[in-house]
């Protein structure tokens, strides 16, 4: 009984997920989804022409491919390091329980 309320939990969210991701292209049609990192020194330049850029990246990617590439590649890297927390931390929880069964004698 305790699957089939995981199983329906899980496909809501899924659902929702979906939606979250899909949504947003429908409703920015002709929208450009592009960074936001030289749209906030243009929106100050527009208000402060005298406003200079006083920092500057050490390294420029070659091509926009390449810059969404190591983008992606970051957010995976961070994405697996916070699921092997989360289970790692859901592991020890799920050993301590064993172990504590096992004295007190239940199965």
């Amino acid at each position: 009984m305790k699957t089939k309320s995981k199983t329906k939990q899980n496909l809501i969210l899924l659902l929702a997920v979906l939606i979250l991701i899909i949504v947003p292209f429908f409703m920015a049609k002709g929208g450009s989804f592009a960074g936001s990192d030289d749209q906030g020194t243009e929106q100050i330049k527009k208000f402060d022409p005298s406003y200079k850029v006083w920092a500057h990246p050490l390294w420029t990617p070659p091509s926009g491919e390449i810059e969404s590439l190591l983008f992606t590649v970051q957010g995976s890297l961070g994405t697996g390091i916070i699921a092997y927390i989360i289970g790692s931390a859901r592991g020890k929880k799920k050993a301590l329980r064993q172990i504590e069964d096992q004295k007190s004698g239940k199965k």
